[in-house]
């Protein structure tokens, strides 16, 4: 009994080792998902997108400004010459907050006795903070930065010269971390079911015998690709229905965008991923080839999208795989579009870069068609 255990064991290590795919995987699974888990992903947030708009510009303002970015917090990289230009900042997704110091910010750091006669000081408020809420990680690290103590700023005792910087939430106040989880599903889950679809489209063609009648037939390359993927527009669109109506009817997530926008960058995603199947499909030899690479696509995909952890907090390398993947660039546009009321127009870099994604996808998959038929 041992000796025919040995056997099958030994036929099946030899079968193992002549798997090329499968051999690759067993070892880049573990080593990509340590990597991201321990190089990648930081819940430390840092470095987040910020702007000014310094009405004040006096020497106080200054030095505020720059206690704050010693912080390393915030990076203030844009400057806006009023609130509203702000506002506008932050719905395209271009700043996640906004340091506010009105024209008086020096005269609102003049400490007045308070008429208990108690010899307290009562100190106003001196400015605000406008963030994006949506990210509730992100609305917790700017409240930590809304008490900065001004000691180095006025000269004084910072217990004289505590400043207050109120902090106004935008688009969710309550920072319920559902409202931001539920749009970041729809970019997971239409990646897995997506991908999962169309990555064996073309394995399972030539799996149950049918690649001799397509060649047979006059579709061109390019018309069984489109033709291969054109059912599961219409899957995609109801996922995204039963996500967001789930979502709103149970958890109260709204859904403050247009619906035209919301459609529009849904159609762009759903195209790019399953483009990205059928990539996979004309590589892959079998179905469970095509599936462990739709499984290898699909961590970094979660990880490194902003769907879990904040995008800005990951290092440059990571940020560049991520801006490689589709998903990143839909949970910035669902999450604005559905959170923010923003419209496509605003957000066209990941609205051109999903439309050179899918046209770059359909002509790498149909030149390797081409050439299998060949």
């Amino acid at each position: 009994m041992w000796l025919r255990i040995f056997a099958i064991l030994f036929k099946e290590i030899k079968q193992l080792s002549r798997d090329r795919m499968t051999f690759g995987m067993i070892v880049m699974i573990p080593l990509v998902q340590l990597m991201l888990f321990g190089y990648a992903i930081n819940t430390d947030v840092r470095h987040l997108p910020a702007g000014l708009v310094d009405l004040s510009n006096s020497s106080y303002s200054r030095a505020l400004v720059q206690a704050v970015a010693a912080s390393q917090v915030v990076d203030f990289t844009k400057h806006y010459a009023s609130p509203h230009e702000a506002e506008a900042a932050i719905t395209r997704g271009e700043v996640k907050a906004v340091l506010y110091l009105p024209a008086d910010f020096s005269h609102r750091l003049v400490t007045h006795p308070d008429n208990s006669g108690r010899g307290q000081y009562f100190v106003q408020p001196v400015g605000q903070w406008l963030v994006d809420g949506s990210d509730t990680m992100v609305a917790s690290a700017i409240k930590g930065l809304r008490r900065m103590p001004l000691d180095e700023v006025m000269g004084r005792s910072a217990r004289q010269a505590m400043s207050n910087l109120e902090v106004v939430l935008y688009f969710n106040p309550e920072q319920r971390t559902v409202v931001n989880i539920v749009p970041g599903l729809l970019g997971v889950i239409l990646t897995m079911t997506m991908v999962l679809f169309t990555s064996a489209a073309i394995v399972r063609e030539r799996e149950q015998g049918n690649m001799e009648f397509l060649i047979t037939t006059p579709v061109r390359p390019l018309e069984l690709m489109l033709g291969k993927i054109a059912p599961y527009i219409l899957v995609g669109f109801i996922q995204v229905a039963i996500i967001l109506g789930t979502g709103h009817w149970l958890f109260g997530v709204p859904v403050r965008g247009g619906l035209d926008s919301l459609a529009l960058a849904s159609l762009l995603f759903i195209f790019a991923s399953l483009t990205l199947g059928l990539v996979i499909s004309t590589i892959a030899k079998t179905q469970l080839q095509a599936m462990q690479m739709t499984v290898f696509i699909l961590l970094p995909s979660i990880l490194l999208s902003g769907f879990m952890f904040p995008y800005e907090a990951m290092p440059n390398a990571a940020q560049w795989i991520a801006e490689g993947l589709p998903a990143t660039h839909y949970m910035r546009m669902v999450r604005a579009v559905v959170l923010r009321d923003a419209e496509v127009v605003q957000l066209r870099f990941d609205a051109l870069w999903l439309i050179g994604f899918t046209c770059l996808g359909l002509l790498v998959a149909t030149l390797k068609f081409r050439k299998r038929l060949d």
